[in-house]
């Protein structure tokens, strides 16, 4: 699978919605370590979105709909949904500005929630992870900037000899390969969930990615996206001239 690591596209404003989601993101991971060293380790079990709870008592679960997002599981879960909401997320928020991307943003974790609830609603196991979120921004992403080059790791160890480690690839297809991944893997993991055990929460990736692909556009109206480079070709992350731009094709 490939593993993007960043994209060429400026933004027009600073991105400081984006920062404050990070940095939540890992305070609350740092705040659930400090209660495991202490002998707490149930937070996930408190503050996780629960199917079956939701289903039988909604008012009172509610907030474990939004407490969720901000929950992860491991150093690797944090890391690997920080480092997709760093590269895609301040392209999105410059393009639906800055108040309409933190409604983005919840209404994606949201709908993230209710698909995999849907799924498999007498499920007991907690999902914590902002994954559904940043699958709503990685869609907004792809449908606003579909042809922008994003660089990856070449996950075929004999092809770095002659691409090097790092690809550069088209958002459309980084984003179609995240969506079919998580849906052919979503059977497995409902199976998993329903003898009890934990796993990843593959179908509130495919609801969060199918919501921020619907809503961006109304998200965006009354405003513009700004010019994006082109991807032009499978080949290495071009280098930049002194001036810090390449010759790359640009689109409106």
């Amino acid at each position: 699978m490939f593993i993007p690591v960043r994209d060429r596209l400026p933004t027009r404003s600073f991105p400081f919605i984006n920062y404050l989601l990070i940095i939540a993101n890992v305070l609350v991971f740092l705040w659930e370590q400090a209660l495991a060293e202490s002998g707490y380790d149930t937070i996930g079990s408190v503050l996780g979105f629960v199917p079956y709870q939701f289903n039988h008592d909604p008012i009172a679960t509610a907030p474990t709909v939004f407490t969720s997002m901000f929950m992860h599981g491991s150093w690797g879960h944090l890391f690997g949904n920080m480092l997709a909401l760093w590269i895609f997320g301040d392209n999105v928020e410059d393009a639906v500005g800055h108040l309409r991307y933190i409604a983005f943003y919840l209404i994606g974790g949201v709908a993230a929630a209710m698909t995999q609830m849907a799924m498999d609603p007498g499920s007991v196991v907690p999902m914590v992870g902002a994954s559904g979120a940043i699958a709503a921004v990685m869609a907004a992403y792809l449908s606003l900037y579909p042809t922008s080059p994003i660089t990856v790791i070449n996950p075929i160890f004999l092809l770095w000899f002659f691409f090097g480690i790092f690809l550069e690839l088209p958002a459309w297809l980084i984003g179609l390969e995240f969506f079919v991944v998580n849906l052919l893997a979503g059977r497995t993991s409902l199976e998993a969930a329903r003898h009890g055990m934990g796993g990843v929460a593959f179908f509130a990736h495919v609801g969060g990615f199918v919501a921020g692909f619907v809503l961006v556009r109304f998200f965006m109206i009354g405003r513009t996206k700004q010019m994006a480079e082109r991807w032009s070709g499978w080949r290495s992350p071009p280098r930049r001239r002194a001036d810090g731009w390449d010759d790359s094709r640009y689109y409106r």
